[in-house]
């Protein structure tokens, strides 16, 4: 059996290859009737992925934050002035469970990061409210996040990052309900 070279059909030999690359070429050894292009495209995404969520950990590590404490607070922060939304509205942006919402906003409200409000206009409602250590935290967190995902990026050019960005909309928007 032959080894796989790693060179892929298309591209110039002295373009970099990765480990997709070398995947793909095994491939194409082992079943040339397959049309592999969909590997090429969503293997690199899952493991960009997997890169970007440690990366995203570290960064939020470094401001004593998990992901999902960032993504409540995030929420909240990205609300506006006075920093609230209802539990169901943080259901459906964190798109989690209503119970495990409860228990997220327990967690963050024993940390001193939201409190909890009755609602002005439904006596039963709640609203959460991020506190000012929770604004100071999540603030100094999501420039960790950009200062991080920029570093990433400076191996696109800057004409090409929006490019990327519309590719990546175009193929997420079938999943956008």
């Amino acid at each position: 059996m032959e080894e796989p070279t790693g060179e892929v059909p298309g591209q110039p030999e002295t373009a970099p290859h990765d480990e997709v690359d070398r995947i793909v070429a095994a491939w194409r050894q082992e079943r040339p009737d397959l049309d592999l292009e969909p590997l090429t495209v969503f293997s690199r995404i899952s493991r960009l992925a997997r890169h970007l969520d440690l990366a995203r950990r570290r960064a939020f590590a470094r401001r004593e934050l998990e992901t999902w404490e960032f993504d409540v607070l995030s929420a909240l922060r990205r609300a506006g002035e006075p920093y609230q939304l209802s539990p169901g509205a943080l259901v459906q942006q964190t798109l989690v469970t209503s119970g495990t919402m409860t228990n997220r906003i327990d967690r963050l409200a024993n940390r001193g990061f939201v409190e909890r409000h009755r609602s002005p206009d439904d006596r039963r409602g709640v609203q959460v409210e991020l506190t000012p250590e929770g604004l100071k935290r999540v603030d100094a967190a999501m420039a960790d996040l950009l200062a991080v995902e920029a570093a990433i990026l400076t191996t696109l050019s800057k004409e090409d990052r929006p490019h990327l960005a519309a590719l990546l909309r175009t193929l997420a928007t079938q999943f956008e309900e």
